[in-house]
């Protein structure tokens, strides 16, 4: 430590979210091993309390895969140190002290290491330090998988020892079990799956590079890192490892952690410990009430008292549904997706018979429109709207071409402001309008952005679907505005008031074999909080997602210093453009027909409440099935009725068929009107994939029954 430094103040969150500043004087910057980005220097805290710190510096601005690492790794010490730091155990972990990833250099700070490096004490250790080392190495990985990590960096240079106790590393490494695996770590170290990155993260992974370890500390040299070593059978303390199947090379054939307990007789402080409270408890359950007395309510039978494994099984437990009401859709249609109830895979399917042109509602002004080529324009350089003649065009490509960038000119606009209609939009399957509903700053601009840059990126593509642009020219511009600039961490323009209501974007959506426009409906919360022409549209638009701002909605005192800053109010009675909207949706009966999705944006801001942190934090994965968004929408609800009030809920209440989620439209805080670490969207299409389920646009059968 350098003493003479000139000492700075340093600000960071403690566990619980807690804001402190510290005197702090620093010592000098070094690489750590493990960490390829990241500066290293101790720390001096106050009056004397000695931190060792790891930091983004600035020339890493930008290195998004250098923040995400950071900012998993933070999320892995606070889950581990919310666990298991006040137990006595607690001390094989490297203690969290605090963090901030909002500042400048971002920034981890731990409590100093303890003891020396295992490798220094290779041939030197008893046969019962080394019983210790074993053990205390197998509680640390058992203790690890319980809280869902795979630590995968755990070695003789990075486990440290000091005579009594082991200390694994910080978790700079650290994976989700379940997450998918990329190539990390060396042989023998890292498992043969770790080191291919092949299949899904496992604690068994972990095993793995105990049973390394073990091996190296006996016998004093490294395995070849392939499988059981040839002389494993000379070491009787590897027995029960060997014999486990410790050294298996596949995952799926080694012992769980908790197993390799038992056969090493190590107690597992885990069996008997106390079940934690859950803080979420009342909330969680007050969910299952409520989705049973709605499911009641709609004649779709009760539902179990936590989310469902449905199994592939449809959600309406054999129940009628009730009687639609002329000219929509009936209930039935509305919940379902056309699942299958066989078991085994259904027979071939005759290919989906042509779209025959039909009429569609205009969604400016909620009128019937025909495809009538005598009405077509095209766009010229100066956006000006120009009739487009196609009599003579008998080129098959070239006409084709032409009626995907033409418009058509809606008959029933009024003269001094005319609307125009994509022809696609007129000629392929049955339209979705999506709105997205919320207050002004809440964050819906930045939400579509996110939404539509990662599909341009193929992120609808392992659901099955495929997309284009409902019209190039609309499409292409609305990515050099919106998306361009979000991902090069620009904060976009709120969106301004209109006259009418026009869409932002639009796609040409393809899952079942039949393609459907999906148009994208972005409004002023002012527009939305009024009663007014624009909001008139509301009636005949498909499907909602309310984008809900945590800074409005959630008591939460660790959010007051961002509220202060932005020149945002926490407000208990709920969000009016969601009132405003969901009062003019038709009804059937008591309930909203239309689609619903909340999306709990900003959630980044709350990423290590462990609600959030759950499912904010995990890689993304394409098996979403009815269960899955269910437990996510339960543990949503529960927190922002925990923290908030009820009024934030009401689209829940109000709609048939409502699910929830995390969602981060740019994963960080916007500082001068942009963002210094880039934009890092995160779990933004959930929303959105969630009303496709919906509305029948997933393929799978395993994608079905959702919302309901």
């Amino acid at each position: 430590m350098t003493e003479a430094l000139p000492v700075e103040e340093l600000e960071f969150f403690l566990l619980k979210g807690d804001c402190v500043r510290f005197p702090a004087g620093f010592g000098e910057d070094r690489r750590a091993p493990g960490r390829e980005v990241a500066l290293t220097r101790e720390v001096k805290l106050g009056d004397g309390w000695e931190v060792t710190q790891h930091r983004l510096p600035l020339s890493a601005r930008g290195n998004t895969a250098a923040y995400d690492a950071l900012e998993r790794e933070v999320a892995a010490a606070v889950a581990v140190e919310r666990s298991y730091g006040a137990e006595q155990y607690g001390e094989i972990f490297t203690r969290l002290v605090g963090h901030n990833l909002e500042v400048a250099e971002p920034f981890v700070l731990y409590k100093r290491p303890v003891g020396n490096p295992l490798a220094d004490s290779l041939g030197s250790l008893g046969v019962q330090a080394q019983r210790n080392v074993i053990g205390q190495l197998v509680l640390a990985v058992r203790l690890l998988a319980a809280a869902g990590l795979v630590h995968r960096a755990l070695t003789p240079y990075t486990v440290r020892w000091d005579g009594t106790r082991i200390q694994l590393p910080e978790p700079y490494a650290v994976i989700r079990v379940g997450d998918p695996r990329d190539a990390f770590g060396t042989g023998p170290w890292a498992s043969p799956e770790q080191r291919t990155g092949q299949g899904t993260a496992d604690g068994r992974d972990d095993v793995w590079a105990v049973a390394q370890l073990a091996y190296t500390l006996l016998s004093g040299r490294q395995s070849n890192g392939q499988g059981p070593p040839a002389d494993l059978a000379d070491y009787r303390q590897l027995g029960a490892l060997g014999d486990g199947g410790a050294f298996a090379p596949y995952a799926d054939n080694r012992p769980h952690p908790e197993r390799l307990l038992q056969l090493l007789n190590v107690p597992d402080p885990l069996v008997m410990a106390p079940t934690a409270s859950d803080p979420l408890a009342r909330d969680r359950a007050d969910f299952d009430t409520r989705t049973a007395a709605k499911r009641r309510t709609l004649g779709l039978g009760d539902t179990a008292q936590s989310p469902p494994d449905t199994n592939g099984q449809d959600w309406n437990g054999g129940y009628e549904y009730p009687a639609p009401r002329p000219g929509r859709l009936s209930l039935r249609d509305r919940f379902t997706t056309g699942r299958s109830r066989r078991t085994t895979a259904p027979p071939p399917q005759p290919p989906e018979p042509p779209v025959v042109p039909r009429p569609a509602l205009c969604p400016h002004c909620r009128l019937p429109v025909s495809y009538d080529e005598g009405r077509l324009f095209a766009r010229n350089a100066k956006k000006e709207y120009k009739p487009l003649d196609l009599t003579n065009e008998h080129r098959p490509m070239h006409r084709k071409e032409a009626l995907r960038h033409a418009f058509q000119k809606c008959p029933h606009g009024p003269t001094g402001r005319p609307h125009y209609l994509p022809v696609p939009y007129l000629t392929n399957g049955e339209p979705l309008t999506i709105a997205m509903v919320g207050s002004s700053a809440a964050g819906k601009t930045h939400l579509l952005a996110a939404m539509l840059g990662e599909i341009e990126q193929g992120g609808l593509e392992p659901y099955g679907l495929t997309c284009l642009p409902l019209n190039p020219d609309w499409h292409r511009e609305f990515l050099q505005e919106s998306v361009q600039r979000l991902h090069q961490g620009d904060m976009l323009d709120p969106t301004h008031q209109e006259p009418f209501a026009d869409f932002a974007d639009g796609l040409l959506v393809t899952g079942h074999g039949v393609s459907r426009p999906v148009l994208f409906f972005d409004l002023a919360g002012e527009d939305l909080a009024q009663d007014n022409e624009v909001t008139r549209f509301l009636g005949e638009v498909g499907a909602f997602i309310f984008v809900l701002d945590p800074l409005r909605a959630l008591r939460l005192p660790t959010l007051d210093p961002v509220r202060a800053r932005v020149g945002i109010h926490q407000r208990d009675l709920g969000d009016e453009a969601f009132t405003t909207v969901l009062n003019r949706i038709p009804r059937n009966g008591r309930y909203v027909e239309a689609a619903a999705a909340v999306a709990v944006n900003k959630s980044d801001l709350v990423r290590f409440d462990p609600a959030v942190d759950h499912w904010l934090n995990r890689a993304p994965h394409t098996d979403l099935t009815a269960a899955s968004v269910r437990a996510e929408s339960r543990d949503a609800y529960a927190f922002v009725q925990h923290h908030g009030s009820r009024a934030w809920l009401k689209p829940f209440d109000d709609c048939a068929r409502c699910t929830l989620h995390f969602v981060a439209a740019t994963g960080g805080q916007e500082r001068d009107a942009a963002f210094p670490h880039g934009v890092r969207p995160r779990r933004v299409l959930t929303p959105l994939l969630s009303i496709f389920a919906m509305h029948g646009l997933l393929p799978g059968a395993d994608r079905g029954e959702v919302g309901a």
